[in-house]
């Protein structure tokens, strides 16, 4: 039987809203008829896209940059068992994700606009009960099949009933998802509150439903399976590398939002166990790029022949998102974390200002919020307009949400620290006996265990440590690979880990993932801590449901502030730009977007590339 065409569909769905009335429905509130909804080629959270119909391409972006060449850079962690992305079990390779195009494309040099990419026409309902995406007949699978609207419902249903909680928890409140005809694909919304949900609906990686469909896709697997982006898998080799070519028959390649972009030919990722290893390669010129994430090595590490002869640049790119909230997380479901005033008693133990000095450089400020360098992070006392959405939970909140401003103070002399924090600890029932602090009523030590699966962040925790010590806390790290660091986090195995939290200029249906009790004991889900606490997921649930840029930043300040004054975990640090090094054969749009760097708008200059690969084998 033919698929009914796209007419045909709406013409019978028109004719079925007349047919059969809701019950207590009012006409004059009823949505419009869909075909009165316009068409349009893109959405934006707030007011319209700032790009016509019809762009040429990203204003940022060089139209004409040269398209082949090869970026080789590291993953360092081991290696990989699987190029499924989309899974709980397993690890999966680098960036395999990018294979898949998804529906839109975001604008890196807007807030959160998207365009049209998978689709080519969106209608939005101006109620917002509902989107519909009209596919492009051009695309294609890797594979050479067309991508229709039931790969689109088999996508969404696959991930999330299958796929990693995160899709279960973004998604949440779509209802249903139909294919209307071949190529139109609808979404109905449980709840018309979150204003995000036809833009992140948007944001569906679409996987082929025939290849799929007979597989077992909670499995690991390493099979070069078909995407549908710019690039697709070329070589699998686990514990060494996985490399992505760019598709010369990719469907989109000309399309706005990817003119200018994809230009490189070949992505490979060369995997190493230590980033000090992957650092050495780096100097050697077998790794093309690098993320320095140390400030030691940024502040005094350049000091190898190619820097100095200006075969590799170093380059430092503002970022324009809130500051990643990176921290040591306390695992809340152990018993022992459970009291406030010991999450902050332990909190006083990491000396920020000596790492500063001694470790970093002076190259960081500590991150004081979760929504830092943002017009959404909590200062001073509660306003008013916080205090109202806080006044319901006062009962169940720490008193110092409502009478102590952040950022929270603490004494800078590690002395008065240490003291504060021992107030603290006995205040929560706990002694000292023979230079150990234990339980006042069990007798029990507290001991902590710090996880790890990268060396290079013990000289982070051990003076944290040591000075835990001196409160008489027995503490250790454990080092293991990235195969058992992740099956430890899957089991809530651990004491304490490094966890990132990171944040959009635009919070929303992630936040539930993040701090809410429904992803509290759910394995993989990025609720590390297993925070569980009525008035977080009340505050989680108006920020969704924010309707203005006013009420969003009201709220985001509200959660920041009660989650600071929970102590769910322990700050660290930020630059409030990323540091990158290269060696000198790439070129770049300057000045690059607002809201981050776009790799994707990189290009390798062939002249330059043939001087560099000249140099490291000896040449002249």
């Amino acid at each position: 039987m033919p698929r009914p065409t796209r007419r045909l569909a709406a013409v019978t769905l028109l004719l079925l809203s007349l047919m059969t009335p809701l019950a207590g429905a009012q006409l004059p509130d009823a949505s419009p008829p869909r075909e009165a909804v316009p068409t349009v080629h893109g959405l934006a959270l707030y007011g319209e896209p700032a790009l016509p119909e019809g762009f040429p391409h990203f204003p940022y972006v060089n139209p004409e940059a040269p398209a082949g060449g090869t970026l080789t850079q590291a993953a360092v962690g081991g290696s990989f068992d699987s190029t499924n992305p989309f899974i709980i079990r397993g690890t999966p390779a680098a960036d395999v994700s990018q294979i898949y195009d998804t529906l839109l494309a975001g604008n890196p040099d807007e807030p959160f606009s998207l365009y049209g990419l998978l689709a080519e026409g969106i209608r939005l309902d101006p109620g917002r009960e509902w989107v519909e995406f009209d596919l492009r007949p051009q695309a294609r699978f890797q594979d050479g099949e067309p991508v229709t609207a039931e790969d689109v419902v088999f996508s969404f249903e696959l991930l999330t009933e299958q796929g990693n909680p995160f899709y279960g928890a973004y998604y949440a409140d779509v209802e249903a998802v139909t294919a209307l005809d071949a190529d139109t694909v609808r979404f109905d919304f449980a709840s018309t509150h979150s204003r995000e949900l036809p833009l992140i609906v948007g944001q569906l990686p679409v996987l082929p439903k025939h290849y799929w469909e007979d597989r077992d896709f909670t499995s690991p697997t390493l099979e070069a399976h078909p995407g549908s982006g710019p690039y697709r898998i070329a070589e699998v080799d686990p514990g060494r590398r996985i490399v992505y070519e760019r598709d010369p028959d990719y469907w989109g390649r000309d399309l706005p939002v990817n003119r200018g972009r994809h230009n490189i030919d070949r992505l490979v990722y060369d995997y190493y166990r230590d980033r000090d290893i992957a650092w050495e390669a780096f100097k050697a010129g077998q790794l093309d790029f690098r993320i320095d994430a140390r400030a030691a090595t940024w502040a005094i590490g350049y000091d190898f022949p190619a820097f100095e002869e200006g075969l590799v640049r170093k380059v430092t790119v503002p970022d324009g998102q809130p500051a990643r909230m990176q921290a040591f997380v306390f695992n809340l479901r152990k018993d022992k974390f459970q009291d406030r005033r010991v999450r902050e008693a332990l909190a006083l133990t990491f000396d920020f200002p000596w790492l500063n000095a001694n470790i970093f450089y002076d190259a960081y400020r500590r991150t004081e919020s979760f929504f830092q360098n943002s017009e959404m992070a909590a200062e001073g006392l509660p306003s008013d307009a916080e205090l109202e959405v806080l006044a319901p939970w006062r009962d169940q909140l720490p008193e110092a949400v409502f009478t102590e401003p952040v950022p929270l103070k603490q004494p800078d002399a590690l002395r008065e620290r240490l003291r504060r924090a021992l107030a603290l600890l006995r205040e929560a029932g706990y002694r000292v006996d023979d230079g150990r602090l234990v339980d006042g009523e069990t007798g029990e030590p507290l001991t902590l265990e710090v996880l790890l699966y990268d060396t290079g962040l013990e000289r982070v925790v051990q003076p944290m440590l040591r000075n835990m010590a001196r409160l008489g806390i027995q503490g250790r790290i454990r080092i293991v690979d990235i195969n058992q660091y992740l099956n430890r986090l899957r089991d809530f195995d651990f004491d304490m880990v490094i966890g990132q939290f990171p944040q959009s200029n635009n919070p929303g249906n992630e936040q539930r993932e993040f701090w809410t009790g429904d992803f509290a004991e759910v394995p993989q889900s990025r609720n590390l801590m297993g925070l569980d606490h009525p008035a977080v997921d009340d505050l989680v649930a108006q920020l969704i449901r924010a309707d203005s840029r006013e009420e969003l930043n009201t709220l985001a300040r509200a959660l920041d502030r009660v989650l600071l004054h929970l102590h769910i975990v322990i700050p660290h640090y930020h630059s409030g730009e990323t540091r990158i090094a290269v060696w000198d054969k790439f070129g770049w749009p300057e000045p690059g977007p607002a809201y981050g760097m776009d790799m994707a708008a990189w290009w390798v200059d062939p002249e330059r590339a043939a001087f560099i690969e000249r140099r490291q084998h000896g040449g002249p």
